[in-house]
């Protein structure tokens, strides 16, 4: 029996399931999972629409959305705008 490398992009399949998966990592990650959480939304959604709809190079997001990348604010507004979200700050529980 041969396994396969598990890669979360796979399951990221419709807008209900990418909202879960960033807002559950944004509860619980920090700032270098928030980051490779939305690389792999991206990769999802493919880094070609992404970079069309950012302006932005493909290597320069493959980079900017890389594990231990410290990507500026900008960047990720973008990719977060291309990819359909946005921030919203709540009163704290």
């Amino acid at each position: 029996m041969s396994t396969t490398k598990f890669n979360i992009a796979d399951y990221l399949d419709d807008n209900e399931m990418i909202v879960e998966y960033l807002n559950n990592i944004l509860e619980e990650g920090d700032s270098s999972d928030i980051i490779s959480a939305i690389g792999h939304v991206a990769k999802a959604i493919g880094m070609t629409k992404i970079a069309e709809d950012t302006g932005m190079s493909r290597p320069s997001l493959y980079k900017a959305l890389s594990e231990n990348s410290k990507p500026q604010f900008e960047t990720i507004l973008k990719v977060l705008r291309a990819i359909g979200g946005n921030i919203q700050i709540n009163p704290a529980a």
